[in-house]
């Protein structure tokens, strides 16, 4: 068994997926913007679509992991458990009656039952507390623990770099508790027993979708509506000082809910090739990271594509032209077009409905896997968001 990654197109052999569940369908028109959901998913679909989805890459001898199989077999762990109902409960302002009971609810709770709770949520009108002031006055549909509807993205909450994985901490309040059953996961369980962490929840945001292994060594990461200026230097220095990278792209990105992440953006199909939404592709702009005698050295922002080419010693970082008009763009951009999830060099799966992004990708030579996203694209999320590759060649 080997851990480990240090580029976006070497070959995929193991990847955690998580399939949607119940939490999903605690999803409603009064909680969806809250919960960071532009719709609300059909979850019968929505596992359909996922399914698929898995498929694909188990046809392509990719191992498939699932979160929330990872998660019941470390709540199998005492201390495991102990953690994760400590690090729930210190998040609870419930009143000690409801509190009580729910502290007493997670202990009692088989670790299948206990997972479900951790990520499906607990609603007040699912618990009954006879003397809770708060329980009697809150409203039956009022969230005790909120869902975690966003774990569909595994990529955000964990990178795997060379020989360890970076624990990111999510921005937005919704999604700050993925990282707590991420991090237990590796913290405890079994498979990734001795694996270096670096990062956490604990520091400054810091998210997967904005982390672009582009060659080894070389690593971008976009600064904006998830990922702060003080995330990226805490990561860029973690990085750099253990001899994860020797260079640091930082790439601003705007700060809106259509580019919410630099995978967004754009994302790598092959060794020196990517995909990138036209409308952005001459404005996006990196700067260059790098250690000397333990400070930063911050060169001169340029181009991405030269910024990137000259980090990865070579000559060009050739983008895909998708040649679309500038609405088709920015609706194939809106559904994940540029969000591919490369399993090898030349070789992505990518959502059908994207035609003419397709299109140009397989004019280039890459054989494009097309996945149905109608359902699983309400969250805002392709299929390199809903993978966290462990292990890449």
């Amino acid at each position: 068994m080997t851990l480990g990654a240090d580029s976006e197109v070497g070959r995929l052999r193991t990847v955690m997926l998580h399939r949607p569940g119940a939490e999903l369908g605690r999803l409603t028109p009064r909680n969806n913007d809250q919960l960071l959901f532009d719709g609300i998913p059909w979850l019968g679909r929505a596992q359909e679509e996922h399914d698929a989805f898995a498929q694909a890459l188990r046809d392509h001898s990719v191992e498939v992991l699932y979160l929330t199989e990872l998660l019941t077999a470390t709540l199998e762990i005492a201390a495991a458990r102990e953690e994760i109902i400590a690090s729930t409960l210190k998040d609870l302002y419930v009143g000690p009656s409801l509190q009580g009971w729910i502290e007493s609810h997670l202990h009692g709770a088989a670790p299948d039952k206990l997972a479900e709770v951790l990520m499906a949520g607990l609603r007040n009108d699912e618990v009954r507390v006879d003397g809770s002031v708060a329980h009697a006055l809150m409203q039956p549909e009022d969230f005790l623990i909120s869902p975690l509807p966003n774990l569909l993205f595994t990529r955000d909450s964990s990178v795997w770099l060379r020989d360890r994985v970076a624990v990111t901490s999510l921005a937005m309040p919704a999604r700050a508790r993925e990282t707590q059953l991420t991090g237990l996961i590796y913290r405890h369980h079994p498979r990734f027993a001795g694996t270096p962490v670096v990062h956490g929840p604990h520091l400054e945001h810091l998210e997967g979708g904005d982390v672009l292994e582009l060659a080894p060594g070389v690593i971008a990461v976009g600064i904006g509506e998830r990922t702060t200026p003080a995330g990226l230097e805490r990561f860029a220095r973690q990085v750099l000082t253990e001899d994860l990278a020797r260079t640091v792209l930082a790439v601003p990105i705007a700060q809106e809910r259509a580019t919410m992440h630099l995978d967004t953006i754009v994302t790598m199909v092959d060794v020196d090739t990517v995909v990138i939404y036209p409308n952005m592709a001459d404005s996006l702009r990196a700067v260059p990271l790098s250690l000397e005698d333990d400070r930063f050295v911050i060169g001169q922002e340029s181009s991405f594509f030269s910024a990137a080419a000259a980090a990865m010693g070579i000559d060009t970082l050739h983008q895909i032209d998708t040649g679309l008009d500038p609405v088709t763009a920015e609706r194939e951009q809106w559904d994940d077009g540029n969000n591919t999830l490369a399993i090898d060099a030349r070789l992505a799966v990518a959502y059908e409905r994207n035609e003419q992004t397709n299109a140009r990708l397989e004019e280039h030579g890459i054989e494009v896997i097309t996945i149905s996203g109608d359902q699983l694209g309400s969250g805002r999320g392709g299929p390199r968001c809903m993978s966290c590759p462990i292990d890449r060649d």
